[in-house]
Order: structure tokens, then C-alpha cells, then sequence
């Protein structure tokens, strides 16, 4: 699924400014707060969706290569995790959406675990 189909589930708000990456695909999603679940369970090539706004979530999502991160319950990124995103590439949004909300939008539109196909 791209990105940008993730933005128009979820009435999501783009919050980094580049358009390219909202090409991108995402095979996966993970929603947690706790980062460590997110180290030890998540796959590549994924979405995170978290209520947790800190510049861990940012570090840690760029550590298993996710490509998208979206904020959940309207939570709002500070500028600097914003920026910090952008230097790995990452999307950032948000959402008005409660995560469980958001997580079965997506599930139900096809988004579910499962390994990359090339």
C-alpha cells in the first residue's frame, strides 16, 4: 500500500514536507507505545502508528527501516522530530483517529503483517 493511500484512510495530516516519499509502500504496520516492542516484534518496510511523541519513536523507527510514522489521538510532533524524520526519510503524520481506530481502517483496506513481495 502507498503512503499516500494511508493519508486518505486515516484523513491523516502530512507533516513532512517531502511529497516524493508519499509514493512510498508499506507491506506492514506495528502500533505501540512502548518502543521496545516496536525493536523486538516490527519488520522492515513498515508503518508505526503511536501516541507516544518523543525523538525516540523517530530514532527507533529509523532503526528498523520504517518508512512512515503516524501519530495517533491528534498528537502533535515537535519541530525538531519533524526535522529529524526528514533527515532519515521518514514520513511523519497525524491522525484524529484513536489507534484502534486506525489500526482496523487499515487492516480492513488490506494492510495486514506479511513479508514483502518483489
Amino acid at each position: 500500500m502507498k503512503i499516500r493511500e494511508l493519508e486518505g484512510l486515516l484523513s491523516a495530516e502530512v507533516l513532512t514536507s517531502d511529497q516524493k516519499l508519499l509514493d512510498g509502500i508499506v507491506y506492514n504496520a506495528c502500533c505501540s507505545d512502548m518502543m521496545s516492542d516496536v525493536l523486538a516484534y516490527v519488520k522492515d518496510q513498515g508503518v508505526l502508528l503511536t501516541g507516544l511523541v518523543n525523538e525516540q519513536v523517530i530514532r527507533t523507527a529509523s532503526m528498523m527501516d520504517m518508512v512512515c510514522i503516524v501519530f495517533v489521538r491528534d498528537k502533535t510532533p515537535t519541530a525538531e522530530m519533524i526535522r529529524l524524520a526528514e533527515d532519515y526519510d521518514i514520513v511523519v503524520m497525524k491522525t484524529a483517529y484513536r489507534a484502534y481506530e486506525a489500526c482496523g481502517k487499515l487492516y480492513t483496506s488490506g494492510l495486514i503483517a506479511r513479508e514483502p513481495q518483489d
